[in-house]
């Protein structure tokens, strides 16, 4: 044996603690709870939170493969002429694009587009009505006196190159096709369709195009994401009966969804051993694994249905329906969480602002997220 590479060893050991010591130490005092903001008191998950849109409404903000970018939907005046949401993308440290500018349109420009996601490869898909019409189509918030989704027929979904040149119809004909995700092993697509007569979960795989229907239950199925092993999927679903069945089927025919009554339900990807994971009143959506695949991070307003339903907070919960935690506390509108492919960072959209004052646009948040929350993470309390 090397008696200099043992002694080398051997100090090694003793010196390893002190340098982990030392660097923890410095993570902790480079952290300075006073200027982060956008952080409220009680959310000890997230840290150095950063506001990445400033106006309109912003949302379903996915990261890229590589975690340097994000692609979102926004109906944003400063970057959007079309009265609504139209799909972009941004660098996730706010440097410039090929456009030289810190958005980049990646849609066409033109009709109403949603759910936009990358592909392995850095390709875009999204749902768009551009090909049935170039303006936007009809909306509305209330149908037979309800607050309603619209289900357009017209969207089809669409793959686009990285920088949103030479779009084609990957998923289309009759009906609403929409709320596209890939896995991360780039085997599959999921989307939401209507093809079937209900509001189903349909899996594409990429290479072949084969079709495999994984819901049939009455109710609307959708806003799927896959487990960071693509072995799981976890979505949004409701489950409506009697005279509730009746007006789901109503509202369907006319073109709407009411996201009232929702819970979150996982299964394997080809649909089999689906368990429903929440059972809580109001509307749970917005699904999401922890990169471990052991919890779910969702949005809900189960907590605030006697102030209106209106406050909307990020909670995570254990895949067997227990541990339900929150993880935001702004008492506003926190949705859309989605995990970076390394598990070190979290982006979600939200109505916040750093001066607390009420607002109703809706932009995207990046934060670091702490795992396992520290002293400095369980006793931050925000300056306002």
């Amino acid at each position: 044996m090397n008696n200099k590479f043992s002694l080398t060893r051997i100090a090694l050991l003793f010196t390893l603690p002190i340098f982990i010591l030392f660097t923890a130490s410095t993570q902790k005092k480079n952290y300075d709870s006073s200027t982060d903001t956008l952080r409220f008191s009680g959310e000890s998950h997230l840290r150095n939170i950063r506001q990445l849109t400033f106006g309109g409404n912003n949302a379903e903000a996915y990261w890229s493969f590589d975690d340097k970018q994000l692609s979102f939907q926004s109906d944003w005046k400063e970057i959007n002429s079309q009265p609504c949401d139209q799909i972009f993308k941004l660098n996730i440290d706010g440097s410039p694009l090929g456009n030289g500018k810190r958005y980049m349109l990646l849609s066409t420009g033109k009709g109403r587009t949603t759910c936009s996601y990358f592909l392995k490869d850095g390709r875009i898909i999204y749902a768009s009505t551009h090909s049935a019409d170039d303006k936007c189509p009809e909306s509305k918030m209330f149908a037979a006196g309800r607050y309603v989704w619209s289900i357009y027929k017209t969207y089809d979904i669409y793959i686009a190159n990285k920088d949103g040149s030479n779009p084609k119809v990957l998923i289309g004909g009759e009906g609403y096709d929409a709320e596209a995700i890939a896995s991360p092993d780039g085997k599959y697509i999921i989307f939401t369709s209507t093809r079937s007569g209900d509001l189903e979960l349909w899996r594409c795989e990429i290479k072949t195009k084969k079709f495999l229907q994984l819901t049939n239950t009455l109710g609307y199925d959708g806003g799927a994401f896959f487990s960071r092993d693509s072995k799981h999927i976890v979505w949004r679903a409701s489950r409506p009966q009697g005279k509730e069945a009746e007006t789901y089927k109503k509202l369907l025919a006319a073109g709407y969804v009411e996201p009232k009554e929702l819970n979150i339900f996982m299964a394997d990807i080809d649909g089999k051993n689906v368990k429903q994971v929440t059972k809580l009143p109001g509307a749970n959506w917005a699904p999401f694994f922890n990169p471990d695949g052991k919890k779910i991070l969702f949005c809900s307003n189960h907590h605030s249905l006697d102030k209106g339903g209106r406050i909307f907070d990020l909670f995570m919960i254990n895949i067997d329906g227990t541990g339900l935690e929150k993880i935001t506390n702004s008492e506003t509108f926190d949705a859309f969480p989605m995990f970076s492919y390394d598990g070190k960072k979290l982006v979600f959209c939200s109505n916040r602002q750093s001066d607390r004052k009420p607002a109703h646009d809706t932009n995207i948040f990046v934060a670091d997220w702490i795992e396992k929350p520290e002293e400095v993470d369980l006793n931050f309390k925000s300056l306002k």
